[in-house]
Protein backbone atom coordinates (compact mmCIF):
# COMPACT_ATOMS: atom_id res chain seq x y z
CA UNK A 1 0.00 0.00 0.00
CA UNK A 2 1.42 3.14 -1.26
CA UNK A 3 1.57 5.42 1.66
CA UNK A 4 2.88 9.14 2.73
CA UNK A 5 5.55 9.57 5.35
CA UNK A 6 5.61 10.22 9.10
CA UNK A 7 7.44 13.65 8.05
CA UNK A 8 5.19 14.82 5.40
CA UNK A 9 1.98 13.81 7.47
CA UNK A 10 3.72 15.72 10.44
CA UNK A 11 4.25 19.10 8.35
CA UNK A 12 2.13 21.94 9.33
CA UNK A 13 -0.72 23.79 7.55
CA UNK A 14 0.62 27.51 7.17
CA UNK A 15 -1.81 29.52 9.44
CA UNK A 16 -1.26 32.30 6.89
CA UNK A 17 -2.61 29.98 3.75
CA UNK A 18 -4.71 27.46 5.45
CA UNK A 19 -8.14 29.69 5.04
CA UNK A 20 -7.37 30.36 1.34
CA UNK A 21 -10.27 27.86 0.30
CA UNK A 22 -12.54 29.84 2.12
CA UNK A 23 -11.48 33.03 0.79
CA UNK A 24 -11.66 31.88 -2.86
CA UNK A 25 -15.08 31.36 -1.63
CA UNK A 26 -16.58 34.30 -0.82
CA UNK A 27 -14.32 36.05 -3.95
CA UNK A 28 -17.04 33.30 -6.04
CA UNK A 29 -19.55 34.85 -4.47
CA UNK A 30 -19.06 38.46 -5.36
CA UNK A 31 -17.39 39.74 -2.09
CA UNK A 32 -14.57 41.12 -1.74
CA UNK A 33 -11.31 40.31 0.20
CA UNK A 34 -9.59 42.29 2.75
CA UNK A 35 -6.54 40.41 2.69
CA UNK A 36 -4.56 41.56 6.00
CA UNK A 37 -3.21 37.96 6.40
CA UNK A 38 -0.16 37.57 4.46
CA UNK A 39 2.74 39.75 4.46
CA UNK A 40 2.25 40.50 0.76
CA UNK A 41 2.42 44.84 0.71
CA UNK A 42 0.72 46.82 -1.62
CA UNK A 43 3.20 49.22 -1.65
CA UNK A 44 5.44 49.11 -4.93
CA UNK A 45 9.11 47.86 -5.58
CA UNK A 46 11.59 50.87 -6.12
CA UNK A 47 10.85 52.15 -9.62
CA UNK A 48 14.36 51.68 -10.98
CA UNK A 49 14.15 47.87 -10.40
CA UNK A 50 10.60 47.62 -12.24
CA UNK A 51 12.19 49.73 -15.12
CA UNK A 52 15.50 47.32 -14.95
CA UNK A 53 13.19 44.42 -15.29
CA UNK A 54 10.92 45.82 -17.94
CA UNK A 55 13.99 45.99 -19.79
CA UNK A 56 16.18 42.71 -19.42
CA UNK A 57 18.47 42.17 -21.92
CA UNK A 58 19.53 38.73 -21.99
CA UNK A 59 20.67 35.67 -24.80
CA UNK A 60 20.90 32.95 -22.62
CA UNK A 61 19.06 32.28 -19.17
CA UNK A 62 21.85 30.11 -17.38
CA UNK A 63 22.82 29.22 -14.21
CA UNK A 64 24.60 31.61 -12.12
CA UNK A 65 27.75 30.68 -9.45
CA UNK A 66 25.31 28.12 -6.55
CA UNK A 67 26.28 30.63 -3.99
CA UNK A 68 25.56 33.45 -6.46
CA UNK A 69 26.23 35.94 -8.65
CA UNK A 70 29.80 37.73 -7.76
CA UNK A 71 28.67 40.97 -8.43
CA UNK A 72 25.01 40.62 -6.46
CA UNK A 73 27.15 39.22 -3.14
CA UNK A 74 29.71 41.59 -3.48
CA UNK A 75 26.76 44.67 -3.52
CA UNK A 76 25.44 42.91 -0.81
CA UNK A 77 28.67 43.03 1.08
CA UNK A 78 28.80 46.71 0.41
CA UNK A 79 25.44 47.18 2.20
CA UNK A 80 26.46 45.35 5.02
CA UNK A 81 29.24 47.32 5.58
CA UNK A 82 27.56 49.81 6.77
CA UNK A 83 27.08 47.55 9.84
CA UNK A 84 30.30 45.97 10.21
CA UNK A 85 32.80 47.02 7.77
CA UNK A 86 34.67 43.16 7.75
CA UNK A 87 31.98 41.50 5.43
CA UNK A 88 33.09 40.23 1.92
CA UNK A 89 30.58 38.69 -0.44
CA UNK A 90 32.62 35.44 0.44
CA UNK A 91 30.72 35.78 3.60
CA UNK A 92 27.53 35.96 1.75
CA UNK A 93 25.52 33.04 0.02
CA UNK A 94 22.58 33.84 -2.01
CA UNK A 95 19.79 31.64 -1.50
CA UNK A 96 15.87 30.94 -3.66
CA UNK A 97 14.36 33.21 -0.68
CA UNK A 98 15.21 34.29 3.03
CA UNK A 99 13.06 30.69 3.34
CA UNK A 100 15.69 28.36 1.45
CA UNK A 101 17.90 30.07 3.49
CA UNK A 102 16.76 29.08 6.71
CA UNK A 103 15.96 25.87 5.86
CA UNK A 104 19.66 25.45 4.60
CA UNK A 105 21.23 26.95 8.07
CA UNK A 106 19.37 24.23 10.29
CA UNK A 107 20.33 21.85 7.80
CA UNK A 108 24.13 23.21 7.94
CA UNK A 109 24.35 23.25 11.75
CA UNK A 110 21.74 20.65 13.22
CA UNK A 111 21.33 16.32 12.93
CA UNK A 112 17.85 15.10 13.51
CA UNK A 113 17.02 14.95 17.22
CA UNK A 114 18.57 18.51 17.57
CA UNK A 115 17.49 21.48 19.34
CA UNK A 116 16.58 25.03 18.53
CA UNK A 117 15.28 27.86 21.09
CA UNK A 118 13.24 30.30 19.63
CA UNK A 119 11.29 33.38 21.37
CA UNK A 120 7.26 32.02 21.42
CA UNK A 121 5.57 33.19 19.36
CA UNK A 122 7.44 33.18 16.03
CA UNK A 123 7.15 32.91 12.07
CA UNK A 124 4.97 30.07 11.49
CA UNK A 125 7.30 28.45 8.70
CA UNK A 126 9.93 27.77 11.38
CA UNK A 127 8.00 24.66 12.43
CA UNK A 128 8.02 23.56 8.75
CA UNK A 129 11.95 24.41 7.92
CA UNK A 130 12.55 22.29 11.22
CA UNK A 131 9.92 19.44 10.96
CA UNK A 132 11.56 18.56 7.67
CA UNK A 133 15.05 18.39 9.46
CA UNK A 134 13.51 16.22 12.57
CA UNK A 135 14.58 19.19 14.83
CA UNK A 136 12.76 20.28 18.02
CA UNK A 137 11.79 23.51 18.69
CA UNK A 138 12.46 24.76 22.10
CA UNK A 139 9.29 27.95 22.59
CA UNK A 140 10.43 30.85 25.56
CA UNK A 141 7.01 32.18 25.99
CA UNK A 142 6.79 36.05 25.28
CA UNK A 143 3.30 37.83 25.98
CA UNK A 144 0.97 40.03 24.91
CA UNK A 145 0.87 42.18 28.09
CA UNK A 146 4.67 42.91 27.52
CA UNK A 147 4.14 44.04 23.96
CA UNK A 148 6.17 40.65 23.14
CA UNK A 149 9.35 41.65 24.04
CA UNK A 150 12.25 39.29 24.16
CA UNK A 151 11.84 37.04 27.56
CA UNK A 152 14.48 36.91 30.52
CA UNK A 153 18.23 35.27 29.18
CA UNK A 154 17.37 32.66 32.09
CA UNK A 155 14.49 31.16 30.55
CA UNK A 156 16.41 31.10 27.58
CA UNK A 157 18.74 28.88 29.80
CA UNK A 158 16.47 26.77 31.37
CA UNK A 159 16.26 25.43 27.97
CA UNK A 160 19.66 24.54 26.73
CA UNK A 161 20.75 21.12 27.19
CA UNK A 162 23.28 18.64 24.98
CA UNK A 163 20.87 18.92 22.17
CA UNK A 164 20.71 22.49 21.77
CA UNK A 165 22.33 23.96 18.66
CA UNK A 166 21.21 27.53 18.19
CA UNK A 167 18.51 29.99 19.14
CA UNK A 168 16.45 31.80 16.55
CA UNK A 169 15.15 35.19 16.78
CA UNK A 170 13.08 37.27 14.14
CA UNK A 171 14.32 40.99 14.59
CA UNK A 172 12.08 42.88 14.09
CA UNK A 173 9.46 40.35 14.69
CA UNK A 174 7.13 38.17 12.67
CA UNK A 175 4.26 37.75 13.80
CA UNK A 176 4.65 40.28 16.87
CA UNK A 177 6.29 43.29 15.20
CA UNK A 178 8.71 43.25 18.48
CA UNK A 179 12.25 44.85 18.29
CA UNK A 180 15.13 43.89 20.30
CA UNK A 181 17.38 46.39 22.75
CA UNK A 182 20.97 46.68 21.67
CA UNK A 183 21.18 45.15 25.89
CA UNK A 184 18.74 42.18 24.62
CA UNK A 185 20.98 41.23 21.58
CA UNK A 186 24.42 41.63 23.67
CA UNK A 187 22.94 39.08 26.41
CA UNK A 188 21.87 37.00 23.76
CA UNK A 189 25.51 37.12 22.18
CA UNK A 190 26.94 36.07 26.26
CA UNK A 191 24.59 33.37 26.62
CA UNK A 192 25.54 31.87 23.25
CA UNK A 193 29.02 32.20 23.89
CA UNK A 194 28.77 30.89 27.00
CA UNK A 195 27.13 27.82 25.80
CA UNK A 196 28.92 27.50 22.70
CA UNK A 197 25.66 27.87 20.46
CA UNK A 198 24.93 29.51 17.57
CA UNK A 199 23.04 32.80 16.90
CA UNK A 200 20.35 32.58 14.26
CA UNK A 201 19.03 36.15 13.28
CA UNK A 202 15.78 36.52 10.66
CA UNK A 203 16.45 40.18 10.25
CA UNK A 204 14.55 40.91 6.86
CA UNK A 205 12.51 43.65 7.98
CA UNK A 206 15.41 45.41 9.50
CA UNK A 207 14.52 48.95 7.26
CA UNK A 208 10.84 48.94 9.39
CA UNK A 209 11.58 50.55 12.76
CA UNK A 210 9.46 53.03 13.85
CA UNK A 211 9.58 56.21 16.66
CA UNK A 212 12.92 56.83 15.84
CA UNK A 213 14.16 53.80 16.91
CA UNK A 214 16.93 51.55 15.63
CA UNK A 215 17.51 48.03 14.41
CA UNK A 216 20.39 46.35 16.47
CA UNK A 217 22.00 43.30 13.97
CA UNK A 218 23.56 40.34 15.33
CA UNK A 219 26.39 41.26 12.64
CA UNK A 220 28.14 44.18 15.34
CA UNK A 221 28.84 41.77 17.76
CA UNK A 222 32.82 41.48 17.37
CA UNK A 223 33.44 38.55 20.04
CA UNK A 224 31.21 36.05 18.54
CA UNK A 225 31.60 36.76 15.25
CA UNK A 226 32.01 32.57 14.52
CA UNK A 227 28.53 32.06 16.37
CA UNK A 228 25.83 34.37 14.42
CA UNK A 229 24.44 34.10 11.38
CA UNK A 230 22.19 36.53 9.60
CA UNK A 231 19.10 35.16 7.68
CA UNK A 232 18.25 37.99 4.74
CA UNK A 233 15.56 38.69 1.79
CA UNK A 234 14.74 41.00 -0.71
CA UNK A 235 11.20 40.35 -0.51
CA UNK A 236 9.59 42.75 2.34
CA UNK A 237 12.63 45.65 2.05
CA UNK A 238 11.75 46.34 -1.57
CA UNK A 239 8.21 44.61 -1.86
CA UNK A 240 9.70 42.07 -4.15
CA UNK A 241 8.26 38.96 -2.92
CA UNK A 242 7.92 36.74 -5.86
CA UNK A 243 11.49 37.38 -6.44
CA UNK A 244 12.41 34.79 -4.47
CA UNK A 245 15.67 35.98 -3.42
CA UNK A 246 17.37 35.54 0.22
CA UNK A 247 20.86 35.64 1.77
CA UNK A 248 22.66 33.80 4.50
CA UNK A 249 25.47 35.64 5.77
CA UNK A 250 27.89 34.82 8.60
CA UNK A 251 31.85 35.18 9.62
CA UNK A 252 31.99 31.15 9.57
CA UNK A 253 33.40 29.76 6.88
CA UNK A 254 32.69 26.47 7.76
CA UNK A 255 28.80 27.77 7.72
CA UNK A 256 29.19 29.29 4.15
CA UNK A 257 31.12 26.39 2.89
CA UNK A 258 28.94 23.42 4.12
CA UNK A 259 25.55 25.47 3.05
CA UNK A 260 27.48 26.10 -0.72
CA UNK A 261 27.29 22.24 -0.81
CA UNK A 262 23.28 22.19 0.08
CA UNK A 263 23.20 24.96 -2.76
CA UNK A 264 25.09 22.77 -5.31
CA UNK A 265 22.44 20.45 -4.80
CA UNK A 266 19.62 23.32 -6.31
CA UNK A 267 22.28 23.73 -8.36
CA UNK A 268 21.49 27.79 -8.79
CA UNK A 269 19.09 30.31 -7.14
CA UNK A 270 17.49 32.53 -9.45
CA UNK A 271 18.82 34.76 -12.22
CA UNK A 272 16.57 36.80 -12.77
CA UNK A 273 15.71 37.25 -9.00
CA UNK A 274 19.40 38.11 -8.94
CA UNK A 275 19.81 40.78 -11.56
CA UNK A 276 17.06 42.64 -9.73
CA UNK A 277 18.28 42.57 -6.35
CA UNK A 278 21.14 44.00 -7.99
CA UNK A 279 19.52 47.07 -9.20
CA UNK A 280 17.36 46.63 -6.34
CA UNK A 281 20.60 47.71 -4.18
CA UNK A 282 20.95 51.19 -5.99
CA UNK A 283 17.88 52.52 -4.38
CA UNK A 284 17.75 55.59 -2.75
CA UNK A 285 17.12 56.27 1.08
CA UNK A 286 13.86 58.59 -0.03
CA UNK A 287 12.20 55.43 -0.98
CA UNK A 288 12.76 53.64 2.63
CA UNK A 289 11.80 57.30 4.21
CA UNK A 290 8.73 57.38 2.50
CA UNK A 291 7.64 53.88 3.12
CA UNK A 292 8.57 53.98 6.61
CA UNK A 293 6.51 56.81 6.54
CA UNK A 294 3.76 54.90 5.26
CA UNK A 295 3.87 52.12 7.27
CA UNK A 296 4.25 54.19 10.42
CA UNK A 297 0.92 55.89 9.73
CA UNK A 298 -0.79 52.90 8.93
CA UNK A 299 0.51 50.97 12.21
CA UNK A 300 -1.04 54.01 13.71
CA UNK A 301 -4.51 53.92 12.13
CA UNK A 302 -5.06 50.05 12.33
CA UNK A 303 -3.69 49.66 16.17
CA UNK A 304 -5.41 52.58 17.46
CA UNK A 305 -8.99 51.50 15.76
CA UNK A 306 -8.44 48.00 17.04
CA UNK A 307 -8.13 49.36 21.07
CA UNK A 308 -10.76 51.33 20.81
CA UNK A 309 -12.86 48.13 19.98
CA UNK A 310 -14.42 47.31 23.52
CA UNK A 311 -12.35 43.28 24.42
CA UNK A 312 -9.74 43.93 22.02
CA UNK A 313 -6.10 44.01 22.68
CA UNK A 314 -2.96 45.45 20.57
CA UNK A 315 0.11 46.52 21.71
CA UNK A 316 2.07 48.99 19.70
CA UNK A 317 4.42 46.97 17.15
CA UNK A 318 7.59 48.95 17.23
CA UNK A 319 9.03 47.28 13.63
CA UNK A 320 8.52 45.21 10.68
CA UNK A 321 4.19 45.56 9.35
CA UNK A 322 2.44 42.85 11.31
CA UNK A 323 0.97 42.92 15.02
CA UNK A 324 -0.65 40.81 17.31
CA UNK A 325 -4.27 41.13 18.85
CA UNK A 326 -6.04 39.64 21.09
CA UNK A 327 -9.74 39.40 20.61
CA UNK A 328 -13.16 38.45 22.50
CA UNK A 329 -14.15 35.48 21.00
CA UNK A 330 -13.88 31.99 22.10
CA UNK A 331 -11.80 30.42 19.07
CA UNK A 332 -10.18 32.84 16.43
CA UNK A 333 -9.90 30.22 13.71
CA UNK A 334 -13.41 29.64 13.75
CA UNK A 335 -13.95 33.40 13.96
CA UNK A 336 -11.32 33.98 11.10
CA UNK A 337 -13.05 31.24 9.00
CA UNK A 338 -16.90 32.55 9.39
CA UNK A 339 -15.87 36.13 8.56
CA UNK A 340 -15.10 34.66 5.41
CA UNK A 341 -17.92 32.29 4.91
CA UNK A 342 -21.11 33.85 6.82
CA UNK A 343 -20.11 37.83 7.25
CA UNK A 344 -19.43 40.69 5.12
CA UNK A 345 -20.33 44.43 5.68
CA UNK A 346 -20.44 46.78 2.30
CA UNK A 347 -20.16 43.78 0.58
CA UNK A 348 -16.45 43.09 1.79
CA UNK A 349 -14.99 40.88 4.48
CA UNK A 350 -11.59 40.14 5.45
CA UNK A 351 -8.85 37.59 6.00
CA UNK A 352 -7.06 37.49 9.03
CA UNK A 353 -4.30 34.75 10.01
CA UNK A 354 -5.49 33.13 13.18
CA UNK A 355 -2.33 33.18 16.24
CA UNK A 356 -2.49 29.87 17.44
CA UNK A 357 -0.19 28.34 14.28
CA UNK A 358 2.23 31.14 15.53
CA UNK A 359 2.82 29.51 18.78
CA UNK A 360 4.41 26.64 19.98
CA UNK A 361 2.22 23.97 20.75
CA UNK A 362 2.94 24.12 25.05
CA UNK A 363 2.06 27.61 24.39
CA UNK A 364 -1.24 27.62 21.98
CA UNK A 365 -4.09 30.43 22.52
CA UNK A 366 -6.93 30.12 20.63
CA UNK A 367 -8.46 34.10 21.03
CA UNK A 368 -5.37 35.93 19.37
CA UNK A 369 -5.29 36.87 15.23
CA UNK A 370 -1.91 38.16 13.24
CA UNK A 371 -2.88 41.49 11.55
CA UNK A 372 -0.63 42.65 8.78
CA UNK A 373 -0.87 46.45 7.37
CA UNK A 374 0.16 46.26 3.64
CA UNK A 375 -2.99 47.61 2.42
CA UNK A 376 -3.81 51.46 2.19
CA UNK A 377 -5.20 53.47 5.15
CA UNK A 378 -9.08 53.68 3.82
CA UNK A 379 -8.86 49.83 3.37
CA UNK A 380 -7.64 49.17 6.83
CA UNK A 381 -10.14 51.95 8.22
CA UNK A 382 -12.75 49.98 6.73
CA UNK A 383 -11.06 46.42 8.12
CA UNK A 384 -11.25 47.78 11.47
CA UNK A 385 -15.28 48.44 10.96
CA UNK A 386 -15.94 44.89 9.34
CA UNK A 387 -13.82 43.60 12.67
CA UNK A 388 -16.39 44.97 15.08
CA UNK A 389 -19.08 44.43 13.23
CA UNK A 390 -18.41 40.83 12.67
CA UNK A 391 -17.30 40.66 16.58
CA UNK A 392 -20.64 41.86 17.58
CA UNK A 393 -22.85 39.64 15.33
CA UNK A 394 -20.48 36.60 16.06
CA UNK A 395 -21.31 36.64 19.72
CA UNK A 396 -25.01 37.11 19.61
Amino acid sequence: MLKISKRGQNMPESPIRKLVPYSENAKQKGINVLHLNIGQPDILPPSNVIEKINNFQVKKIEYSHSAGIEEYRSKIAKYYNKINNTISYTDILITTGGSEALSTVLNCICDPGDEIIIPDPYYANYNGFSNAGNIEIKAVKCTINEGFQLPKISDFEKKINKKTRAILICNPGNPTGALYTLSEIKALAKLIKQHNLFLIADEVYREFTYDQLTHHSILTLEDVQKNTIVIDSISKRYSMCGARIGCIVSKNKEVIDTALKFSQARLSPPIFGQLAGIEALNTKQSYFTKVIKEYTKRRNILVDGLNTIPGVKCPKPKGAFYCIAELPVDNTENFCRWLLEKFHFQNTTIMLAPANGFYSMDNSVNNQVRIAYVLEVEKLKLAIKILQKGIEKYNN
